[in-house]
């Protein structure tokens, strides 16, 4: 166990006893986190190890979140009725960014500058596979799963990664690897580009939120052809996180420490503001998950210069 764990940690026996009712019910899809089993009642506040540096979250149906760490990579579990976690998977100087969970508890997690993608086994923190998607120094930032595998952006190259894992869910092999350029109304900006990353409610193209533009795109994920879609003039400044629930799309605005709710068309090709949310806890949160009718989002503090001893936590908001 890591040193840096907060004094609340679970034992080890404990958390391995909710990892494993957790994993067998494990989901990917935003959908079935929005609808879990029992409902309960759920912090609205989860303190994370010191120093840890937050990005990422997501949730299994269970109500058990999982954090990685920009720090080391480390990838930290909390059950959101206690608040109660413990570091399940020590970091191997990796950064942890965005990162989903799928069907078989298994952690697709971006790799921030390292230009990886790791899978990690959400019960056991054993790594299971390591992929090379771009040259180190490029930024791996968020990932989506879909049917048919899991995209991952890179904030510093206008292209987007593709691991395809068929219906019996193997990993694939690094040489199937799919790099898909996004071309179309895309137009590569000096700063982070390609941020956030979610799929349209019908399952047929990609949202890609373009952080230095504040440009909400839809990706034809067979030819990499981007659109912007069409908000009425509305602009998502600072966007960074992206959930798709239903036609509901969220929009983490990080500097802004606020989401935008956003009313969809089915197809992704137009929407309209419905409101924001905020919170007064909120500082720089970065990404969103969502267990019953609350969204959780982790505060990465990006103004807050890091040390081992700066605190962090996770904030619920009611959705």
């Amino acid at each position: 166990m890591s040193g840096r764990i907060v004094a609340r940690a679970l034992t080890a026996a404990a958390l391995a006893g909710m990892l494993a009712l957790s994993t067998a019910t494990a989901a990917g899809a935003a959908t079935a986190a929005g609808s879990p089993p029992g409902g309960g009642a759920v912090e609205d506040l989860i303190a994370l190890p010191d120093g840890f540096q937050p990005e990422g979250i997501t949730i299994d149906p269970r109500g058990t979140a999982y954090l990685g760490s920009l720090a080391d990579g480390d990838i930290y579990a909390a059950d959101l009725r206690t608040g109660d976690g413990e570091v399940i998977s020590e970091g191997p100087g990796i950064p942890a960014a965005g990162l989903k969970i799928d069907r078989q508890g298994r952690l697709f997690v971006a790799g921030g500058p390292s230009g990886v993608a790791r899978v990690i086994d959400s019960a056991t923190g054993e790594e299971l596979a390591r992929y090379q998607l771009a040259p180190a120094g490029a930024f791996i930032n968020d990932v989506v799963l879909t049917r048919d595998g899991a995209w991952f952006t890179n904030s510093t190259a206008a292209e987007l990664y593709f691991l395809p894992i068929g219906p019996s869910g193997a990993l694939p092999d690094p040489s199937e690897i799919v790099t898909l350029p996004l071309t179309g109304e895309w137009v590569q900006q000096a700063g982070f580009n390609a941020n956030g990353i979610a799929e349209t409610t019908d399952h047929k193209a990609l949202l890609v939120i373009q952080s230095s533009t504040g440009t909400l795109f839809r990706v034809d994920p067979d030819t990499g052809a981007a659109t912007a879609v069409d908000l009425g003039g509305t602009s998502l400044e600072f966007g960074d996180g992206l959930l798709v629930i239903g036609r509901t799309l969220y929009v983490v605005q990080n500097q802004l420490n606020r989401i935008a709710v956003i009313r969809l068309d089915a197809d992704g090709t137009s929407g309209s503001l419905i409101t924001t949310l905020a919170n007064d806890a909120f500082d720089v949160p970065t990404t969103v998950a969502a267990y019953g009718s609350s969204l959780f989002l982790p505060n990465a503090r990006f103004g807050t210069p890091p040390s081992p001893d700066t605190e962090y936590d996770v904030v619920r908001v009611h959705r």
